[in-house]
């Protein structure tokens, strides 16, 4: 079993795993059609997201799948002191599927909440991720990171090239959780200098 961290930070965003308190925030977020046209996930009322953060709490113990909700710090008031998370919404989920151990490759996916769409989360949240996945799990030897969407969602070819992903090839479609055709992004961890 991996130990994942308590928090990831990347500027005002922090990546913490979900816990059950979010069930409530999550079923409201789920309500947005264009979250759930473009997520597999079967998250429809209180009770089936927080059958989702359960599946979530279980990857993560397993060590294949470490998903982290991702919350933004409210703007600050000059002077106003806040304590860590106070006040911070939830804006969206990222999550590191690495089911086949030791392979060299893992997948990475994400989704924003609507109200956080557009103003940069999804990138910034996947790069820590990714910061965090290739140091987490570099004496595995994990070197390469996968984003993969269908060809329709062209928001997702816009945040992998501003996550540091790059073009990989075009993949059949795979029903029912792939339709259509989809597009690989590929990013690869650092190279010592």
């Amino acid at each position: 079993m991996h130990t994942t961290p308590t928090h990831l930070v990347a500027d005002t965003l922090t990546l913490r795993p979900w816990s059950p308190e979010d069930s409530a925030e999550l079923a409201r977020l789920y309500r947005d059609e264009a979250l759930r046209r473009w997520t597999s996930e079967a998250v429809h009322d209180e009770a089936g997201a927080a059958r989702w953060v359960a599946a979530q709490r279980r990857g993560r113990e397993a060590g294949d799948r470490f998903a982290f909700a991702v919350e933004e710090a409210p703007e600050g008031v000059p002077g106003e002191t806040r304590a860590p998370g106070a006040g911070a919404r939830l804006v969206g989920n990222v999550v590191l599927k690495y089911a086949a151990r030791g392979s060299g490759s893992a997948e990475v996916g994400y989704w924003t909440a609507a109200h956080a769409r557009g103003r940069g989360v999804a990138p910034r949240a996947l790069g820590a991720l990714a910061d965090w996945a290739f140091t987490a799990f570099a004496h595995e030897g994990l070197t390469r990171l996968e984003l993969l969407h269908q060809v329709d969602n062209t928001a997702s070819c816009r945040v992998a090239g501003k996550a540091g992903f790059t073009p990989a090839g075009i993949l059949p479609a795979a029903p029912p959780a792939f339709p259509l055709e989809g597009h690989a992004h590929v990013r690869h961890a650092p190279t010592a200098a």
